[in-house]
């Protein structure tokens, strides 16, 4: 039996990871022409308006609101959907912060629906569980490039007036039975942070097909200013809103970035088929699942290990599989969002315990340890790889041999 690399043997990864450069001469151009317009304001510029346009006609949606963050964009999309003190918005236990942030700041409550073990999204099953007469929105989080069970869980929503956001921060180009997910939902709300598919260094887009829904949240991402008016200084302000508005030189960037996404997530997709393909046999280790029909975009590549099955612990793995040459890390997150202190604590804002003992709520909401047992058991058994479009078909190759090695051994 071949020696372990941590025992001293060779490692598995032989050759350099293929590298490349993100951004280039098109970059530079656009940010070029967006600082000769003298103007670097959205309203008064042209580079955000040419990014929105060029990015909702690529999801076949009818409007795009541009935004400072994807957290930013959630809020916008909660906000716009009138989300407000009292409400509870349901969304996953294994997100980013930037999903539950927006829920706090509109003083609603966040709920959350337990996982499917294998593709570690929420499904209509788990968050037809979490349903109250409270229930205003949910926040569907497509993780890593993988989309969630769309058609049931819109099916579940519509009819009881709840709207669906999709966090598509993960997951540019993204498919779920053909269609793109951010196009789905009543809000698709995307992230151009710099661990991103693509990057402006931060900023974000939410699309929307409604009109009336479009206004609404054009007028939160701007302090509830009407910018389609001539004097936003001439009407009323109804209720507050954040400013969340995108500059010039992140459209520009945005706007060079939207030309590649396409091939960067084919790319990705290639690789992350290739590498479940190469380790699905090995006892022991679980791939992320892809319903047929749908296409990850693998923003990182997340598996699950039986320790049973391979006679060691995760962490012993990890650090088998790294000694290796294959970076990686147990879990993703530490532990589900519920488990943070402020909502441990139900203290999100500092001194008090709004909105949780709210007048308008009085819910008796609940994080305790088991809340979502699946979500729990996926933290505490998943390995994450980065993935990258500029990994080689060798890359992969050598993972693969990696994988085998130590679960051979």
């Amino acid at each position: 039996m071949e020696k372990l690399a941590i025992f001293g043997g060779e490692k598995a990864k032989k050759t350099p990871w293929g590298s490349g450069k993100r951004f280039g001469e098109p970059e530079l151009q656009q940010l070029k022409e967006a600082l000769e317009q003298n103007t670097l304001f959205y309203w008064y510029g042209n580079k955000v308006k040419a990014m929105c346009n060029k990015f909702k006609e690529m999801y076949g949606a009818n409007y795009c609101v541009p935004t400072s963050s994807g957290t930013a964009s959630i809020h916008v999309a909660l906000g716009a959907a009138g989300v407000t003190e009292g409400d509870e918005v349901i969304t996953s236990p294994i997100t980013d912060m930037g999903s539950v942030i927006g829920i706090i700041y509109q003083n609603a409550i966040p709920v959350f629906a337990d996982l499917d073990p294998h593709t570690y999204n929420m499904t209509a099953e788990t968050i037809a569980a979490r349903i109250t007469d409270k229930t205003k929105a949910v926040v569907v989080v497509h993780l890593a490039g993988n989309a969630a069970e769309m058609d049931e869980i819109m099916s579940l929503c519509k009819p009881r007036g709840i709207t669906v956001i999709e966090d598509c921060a993960q997951s540019y180009e993204c498919f779920y039975k053909g269609r793109k997910a951010g196009s789905i939902g009543d809000f698709g709300c995307f992230s151009l942070n710099d661990f991103k598919h693509i990057s402006a260094g931060d900023g974000g887009m939410v699309l929307t097909n409604d009109e009336e829904t479009y206004s609404r949240s054009a007028k939160f991402s701007d302090k509830n200013y009407d910018r389609f008016g001539r004097d936003v200084h001439a009407g009323q302000i109804d209720s507050i809103a954040p400013n969340y508005r995108m500059n010039e030189l992140t459209g520009a960037v945005g706007l060079a970035q939207l030309d590649r996404v396409e091939g960067i997530c084919a790319a990705r997709n290639k690789l992350g088929e290739r590498l479940t393909a190469g380790i699905k046999d090995l006892p022991g280790i679980y791939p992320p699942e892809i319903k047929e029909g749908n296409k990850s975009s693998y923003w990182f590549y997340m598996l699950r290990i039986d320790e049973k099955e391979l006679g060691v612990s995760r962490e012993e793995f990890s650090k088998a599989l790294a000694a290796e040459g294959v970076e990686n890390q147990p879990g993703y997150i530490p532990f589900p969002v519920y488990k943070y202190n402020f909502l441990q604590n139900k203290a999100p804002y500092p001194g008090t315990h709004a909105p949780f003992d709210s007048k308008y709520y009085g819910g008796n909401v609940s994080y305790e340890d088991g809340l979502c047992p699946n979500a729990e058991a996926i933290l505490n058994t998943a390995i994450r790889m980065g993935i990258s479009e500029f990994f080689t078909e060798t890359d992969i190759d050598e993972v693969i041999e990696a994988f085998t090695k130590v679960c051979n051994y």
